[in-house]
């Protein structure tokens, strides 16, 4: 576990609980860019944003340029919240589908997504196709996603089908399934088991957030024995 979360700590609490929509994005930002390099004025893709915690993150503490995209949030929406923590000059907001990126080919010197990428990129063509055209080479690919410790698809414990409709499963994931899917995509690929699990689930919990409160029962079945957080990071090929 990390110690501090020195840089998630400076955000105001509520504001960060109103607009989680998972495991709290900003401590797993602070562990997945801990041993990469986000340079100032760096063009980042911030694939699934949500409310755009992520994007104002990366706009403070590393002053980069950030494409805020998402399909599920207006972008007026995010763009009123950017203007909230004065990064509306450093992040633009998008609403856009992952599958029709509305960017020029070899156009960011980096691609962040937490808690996102799951939901796409589990499909065998997704980063090919529609992810790698739009990266320089030796871009950043640095992701965070919700997993599994191991693959039990063909046994799911009777205790999890409560919470894990097939759509969910369809997309959560192993290390070793993962790293397949990256294999001669990304140099210096390191895919693993991330140390903030606990953390960054209870202050999702702790919200009053409907879906957090159905969380809550789902965790406690879980009882840390099949679910985990995975981090992606390499670069571009």
């Amino acid at each position: 576990m990390m110690a501090n979360y020195s840089k998630s700590k400076k955000y105001d609490k509520n504001f960060v609980a109103q607009n989680l929509m998972g495991p709290n994005v900003l401590i797993l930002l602070e562990e997945l860019l801990e041993k990469v390099s986000l340079k100032r004025g760096m063009r980042v893709l911030d694939l699934g944003c949500g409310c755009a915690l992520s994007s104002i993150f990366l706009a403070k503490e590393y002053g980069v340029q950030v494409f805020a995209v998402d399909l599920w949030i207006d972008a007026t929406d995010n763009y009123k919240r950017l203007q909230q923590m004065a990064v509306d000059d450093s992040v633009i907001p998008i609403h856009a589908d992952a599958h029709q990126l509305p960017f020029a080919d070899e156009y960011f010197d980096a691609v962040i997504s937490v808690d996102a990428y799951q939901y796409f990129g589990y499909k065998d063509d997704y980063y090919d196709q529609y992810l790698r055209p739009i990266l320089k080479k030796d871009a950043l690919v640095a992701i965070s996603i919700p997993g599994l410790k191991y693959e039990l698809h063909k046994n799911v414990p009777d205790e999890m089908k409560p919470f894990w409709p097939d759509e969910a499963l369809e997309t959560w994931h192993a290390v070793n399934w993962w790293k397949e899917k990256f294999e001669n995509k990304l140099n210096g690929l390191e895919i693993k088991e991330m140390t903030t699990f606990d953390d960054a689930w209870q202050d999702w919990m702790s919200t009053d957030n409907p879906y957090a409160v159905g969380d809550r029962k789902m965790m406690a079945a879980d009882q840390g024995r099949y679910m985990n957080l995975i981090s992606i990071t390499g670069r571009s090929i």
